[in-house]
């Protein structure tokens, strides 16, 4: 497959992952009487991306986030010469997906992104009030986590055509776990495609976004390389 279309798949698949998660968070979340609440956030972002896994998975790997990029790597499932490329259509897809999301969710009276727009953050602005230390822990072990989940549903010895399903519900579960904490991120792409249109502390939080994440999946690519092998 031509990396041209790797890159555009990945841009597609950012988007949706941006627009369907985050757009639930916004939209959906509290809306009157038939919010769907932490539960159903939860499941909207896991949904997004096991939709995308079957229909890109084929074509580009269904990344969808810098973190998995970077923990496939690790992992010595990716090329070094295509991180950069990859990353770059990731977090333009989220751009994209974030952009979109904001043009619809400023139809409404009364829009302002004050109250986050579903951006990932710590301290004041955890959605429990939990410290910077809560959330770079949640971050570092939720993302490890996710990258063993993707690894080991990936592997040539997993039972075949179920890795969507357990990667969709692997980040279901990530985010029923912490969403309280940071809000969720795992997802450098993600992060950053709502965090551009709140600005202020969004973005001087975002650091912790990129970074937490990238370490628990280079840690997990680490670690599934050992525990994957079939030598002794």
């Amino acid at each position: 497959m031509g990396i041209a279309k790797k890159l555009g798949a990945e841009f597609i698949g950012t988007f949706w992952l941006v627009l369907g998660g985050c757009g639930s968070a916004v939209l959906a979340a509290a809306f009157p009487s038939v919010g769907i609440g932490l539960l159903g956030v939860s499941l909207a972002f896991g949904l997004t991306v096991l939709t995308m896994a079957f229909a890109i998975g084929h074509i580009s790997g269904c990344h969808l986030n810098p973190a998995v990029s970077f923990g496939l790597w690790a992992g010595g499932r990716f090329k070094a010469g295509e991180l950069v490329p990859y990353i770059v259509a990731q977090v333009l897809g989220g751009l994209a997906g974030g952009g979109i999301l904001f043009v619809i969710a400023s139809g409404k009276t009364g829009f302002s992104t004050t109250g986050g727009f579903a951006s990932n953050g710590f301290a004041e602005h955890s959605p429990g009030g939990y410290t910077l230390l809560a959330a770079l822990v949640t971050e570092i072990v939720m993302t490890f986590m996710f990258l063993i989940i993707i690894l080991g549903a990936t592997d040539k010895r997993a039972p075949q055509g179920f890795a969507p399903v357990a990667i969709g519900l692997g980040l279901t579960l990530i985010h029923l776990i912490s969403i309280p904490v940071t809000n969720t991120s795992v997802n450098p792409a993600r992060s950053t495609g709502v965090a551009v249109f709140v600005g202020g502390w969004a973005l001087s939080q975002l650091w912790l976004f990129w970074v937490a994440p990238i370490v628990g999946a280079v840690l997990a690519g680490g670690v599934y390389r050992w525990l994957g092998s079939e030598e002794e």
